[in-house]
């Protein structure tokens, strides 16, 4: 169906006639016209609405991030997405892992219902990869590797909302399998879509940490793209329904973080809220409020926010009485940084059988985490150390770019100083993802690769890594 775009109040007799006669297909539904009160807006018609949603991770210490992204799918085919529209990016490892009490089911908070049923296995294991992701977004079946082939198959009049989670530093997120997701590589895949017109709209959430990283100077307004995300460009997002480190402290029996604090805010106010009456901007101030450990942050055209959640989540009309925003907290919340939820996840296994094979098996995993996240905070201190000299090195390691610009200049230098580290030093893991800003720095400073790659060898030759 075609698309129009008119300008000032009045519309002209012949298109409204050709509009109301033109036939509409099963996935197209009928025009309806988003009057403007100021005279600027477009009047749109009603493409179809796509979705993309991807948990970047994997492991039953990182349940929270396939449970956002079931719980997403759930809000989205609940309000009349169809499942050939909607799809689904998670490694499948949880809801039938041995940790999980409550095999083949997973929730997103205490006594939650079950998220996972129904939820498309477009890109599982070895699928999940950020090439097929691109494949994906740009519509490119012979591109993909692996996986149910399904792409987004949009165009010029449909609306397109993407969904990530898990884990992120500075300039990149995560894929379970293979490479980063680097923002500038993002940048040119959401700019290749423009160009094809791959979208009329879209709307892109991002719950990583230093997630504004991944469009800070680098998202322009006119591309049609509304985004916000769940931290800035220097900050962690929180993992949140954590259990304590204790069993006696509260009833969990999953011993893991169930939900994202960002994500669990915009989501459970999408179940709680109709989405035709509540706009993007109206849902960013919610989230914005009750995600008070980050600052949730908006970039791209944010005039897209005026839109209602429908436009991009489904259209079906959802009558509900709208909750409290201090009703939506559980009294079993608990909010642990990204980066640390892992240890949460351990630390429950030692206490909860203490003496067990069990135990003794999760005391090891956590004494290896610890380990390895010394050698890490030493190994970078003193690459930079070695760089620029030691009164220089909190500055390298905390220092942030203007809003305006994007946090590295060249980012083939940054992919290169992350495989050089890996390479002298071993895997960043998501602890050591924070350190990518140090090395954005560097790369900001003028380091070539063979004085990184000098002074990693000589931060860890020989040492455990």
């Amino acid at each position: 169906m075609m698309t129009t775009s008119l300008y000032g109040s009045l519309v002209p007799f012949f298109l409204l006639t050709a509009l109301m006669m033109a036939p509409v297909s099963e996935s197209r539904k009928s025009f309806r016209e988003i009057v403007s009160i100021s005279g600027g807006d477009r009047v749109e018609s009603e493409g179809t609405q796509w979705a993309v949603l991807v948990a970047g991770s994997n492991g039953y210490e990182n349940y929270r991030h396939q449970a956002d992204v079931c719980h997403a799918y759930q809000i989205l085919k609940a309000n009349g997405l169809k499942d050939e529209n909607i799809i689904v990016f998670m490694y499948d490892d949880i809801a039938n892992n041995e940790n999980n009490p409550t095999k083949g089911i997973i929730i997103n908070k205490p006594d939650g219902h079950d998220v996972y049923n129904g939820v498309p296995k477009d890109y599982t294991g070895d699928a999940t990869t950020a090439a097929n992701l691109y494949a994906v977004l740009l519509g490119s079946k012979t591109a993909l590797s692996g996986g149910s082939g399904k792409v987004l198959n949009s165009g010029p009049n449909d609306y397109v909302f993407f969904y990530y989670a898990d884990h992120g530093s500075t300039g990149l997120m995560s894929m379970p399998v293979g490479d980063d997701i680097y923002a500038n590589d993002l940048m040119k895949v959401l700019k290749q879509m423009h160009q094809a017109k791959k979208y009329l709209n879209m709307v892109i959430y991002i719950e990583a940490c230093e997630s504004g990283s991944m469009l800070q100077g680098l998202l322009p307004k006119d591309m049609g793209i509304y985004a916000t995300t769940a931290a800035n460009t220097e900050e962690s997002s929180y993992a949140y329904y954590c259990p304590g480190d204790s069993t006696d402290d509260d009833p969990s029996k999953y011993d893991t973080c169930l939900g994202d604090l960002y994500s669990i805010a915009w989501m459970e106010d999408s179940d709680a809220n109709d989405l035709g009456k509540e706009t993007l901007q109206k849902q960013y101030l919610t989230v914005k409020k009750r995600t008070n450990l980050s600052h949730v942050m908006q970039y791209g055209n944010t005039a897209l926010s005026k839109a209602v959640l429908s436009t991009y989540m489904g259209r079906r009309s959802k009558k509900v009485a709208s909750i409290p925003l201090d009703e939506l907290s559980s009294s079993n919340s608990r909010a642990v940084l990204q980066r640390d939820a892992d240890l949460v996840f351990f630390r429950r296994q030692v206490q909860k059988a203490k003496g067990s094979t069990k135990s003794v098996e999760a005391q090891k995993r956590l004494d290896e985490q610890i380990t390895h996240r010394s050698h890490l905070d030493r190994s970078i201190k003193q690459i930079v150390n070695h760089l620029f000299g030691g009164s220089n090195v909190a500055s390298m390691l905390t220092t942030v770019r203007p809003g305006d610009q994007p946090v590295v200049d060249d980012w083939d230098c940054l992919k290169t100083f992350v495989r050089t580290y890996e390479q002298h030093c071993g895997r960043l893991s998501e602890y050591g993802m924070q350190y990518t800003r140090a090395m954005a720095n560097m790369c900001n400073a003028g380091v070539d690769k063979d004085r990184m790659e000098a002074a990693s060898i000589q931060a860890c030759s020989g040492k455990a890594k």
